[in-house]
């Protein structure tokens, strides 16, 4: 049985995290700077992972639609507390990422595809270790009445889940969309972004003040402005260290946010040579959390 999105939310509770913790190849790695250099036999990365955080965000569940195996040994190798927050399969929300998939002729979303995300998230949910379903669309999706439609139609199949929607295009941001409202109305949360655009003002912030529904949710993309559109390697763009001077208006937002008793998650998705751990560790230590017995290594 799948808990209602209105109970079991942790209220009051903050969780920080990552987006992601498999980060083995390229120049910005984990190996070395999170994970031992040397791996002994059988390293397992999540649960090394979980030992020093309590959630993570899945990005590979955008790439590949999530399996109820898999989502098994997830279970399996975290301890019973820990929490996964599930991106959103690209067909529902990157169609013209999903067309360039071989015989992909048509990204219309079916009750079938549905069925198949919530068979794969079935584990997690039962288990009550559903963080939130991350529903994130890219900046070509513009608010459109189509648009605004269609987003309540994904919100409402999906109902039963904590849901967490991200916009990107500034057509959310106008008085007129009023996103929040339209996502609230279906009981879920506006994500809370953080980007060179958004720092910089070119886009709008969605939030400043606290919501209605039970669910925070922060995800922390860096400030790498310079390499953002152009850059060699993908990971570039998110080559960038939040100081604890920039970190601190989200550690007040996100215990204001607990103190009206709702669920709170931040991830980091600044991964490159695992700067995302490093400010997941600041953040947590301005939220009064004990330093871990573990650090980065220069």
């Amino acid at each position: 049985m799948i808990s209602s999105p209105d109970t079991d939310m942790g209220a009051g509770e903050i969780r920080v995290g990552t987006s992601g913790w498999h980060y083995r190849s390229g120049v910005g790695t984990w190996n070395g700077p999170f994970y031992p250099a040397k791996r002994p036999r059988g390293f397992d990365e999540l649960g090394f992972y979980a030992e020093r955080f309590n959630t993570v965000e899945v990005n590979a569940t955008f790439y590949r639609q999530p399996e109820a195996e898999m989502s098994r040994k997830w279970l399996d190798r975290t301890p019973e507390s820990f929490l996964f927050s599930i991106k959103l399969f690209q067909k529902f929300t990157h169609p013209d990422m999903y067309l360039r998939r071989p015989g992909a002729t048509d990204w219309d979303v079916t009750g079938g595809d549905i069925d198949v995300v919530r068979a794969g998230l079935d584990p997690i949910a039962s288990a009550g270790r559903l963080g939130a379903l991350l529903i994130q669309f890219p900046s070509s999706f513009h608010a459109t009445p189509e648009a605004r439609a269609y987003v309540s139609w994904l919100l409402r199949a999906f109902g039963d889940y904590p849901r967490a929607v991200e916009f990107r295009h500034k057509t959310w941001n106008d008085a007129t969309t009023d996103a929040l409202a339209l996502v609230e109305s279906e009981g879920a949360a506006l994500v809370r972004i953080d980007e060179p655009f958004v720092h910089l003002g070119r886009v709008e912030r969605q939030l400043e003040a606290p919501t209605r529904v039970p669910l925070a949710y922060f995800r922390l993309h860096g400030r790498n402005t310079a390499q953002w559109w152009e850059h060699e390697q993908a990971e570039d763009r998110y080559n960038y260290l939040y100081t604890a001077e920039e970190l601190e208006p989200f550690s007040e937002e996100a215990k204001a946010e607990a103190a009206l008793e709702k669920r709170v998650l931040v991830y980091f998705n600044n991964h490159f040579s695992a700067k995302a751990v490093a400010n997941a560790d600041i953040l947590k230590n301005q939220l009064g959390e004990l330093a871990p017995t573990w650090h980065l290594r220069p």
